[in-house]
């Protein structure tokens, strides 16, 4: 499904957006953590396997879950919470599927 893989990477471009730009207002000097997109659709939907395919993976507590969209170097929580955001954003809207951010604390 071309539409998922674009909506993916669309989404990752966002999340390395938002993640670089609070970067640059606010610095690398929150805890450490990590952040990721969970979208809850069955990994045996025809989106879930596109989703799989695009880096997805199955998450433990259901839905499929993609972690550190952003790709950033950085252990700033805040700063990845922030990407993650912005790509369930764009998920939710290109997909029509219901996706969240979430993070913990390392």
């Amino acid at each position: 499904m071309d539409q998922v893989q674009e909506a993916v990477a669309l989404a990752k471009q966002e999340a390395a957006k938002a993640t670089e730009d609070f970067l640059a207002k606010h610095g690398d000097r929150d805890a450490c953590g990590f952040a990721w997109v969970t979208v809850y659709e069955k990994g045996s939907t025809k989106t879930g396997r596109a989703l799989i395919k695009a880096g997805f993976s199955k998450a433990y507590s259901g839905g499929l879950q993609l972690w550190n969209p952003s790709g950033s170097w950085t252990q700033c929580i805040t700063a990845k919470e922030v990407g993650a955001e912005a790509a369930a954003k764009v998920l939710a809207e290109k997909l029509g599927v219901k996706a969240y951010a979430g993070s913990r604390m390392d």
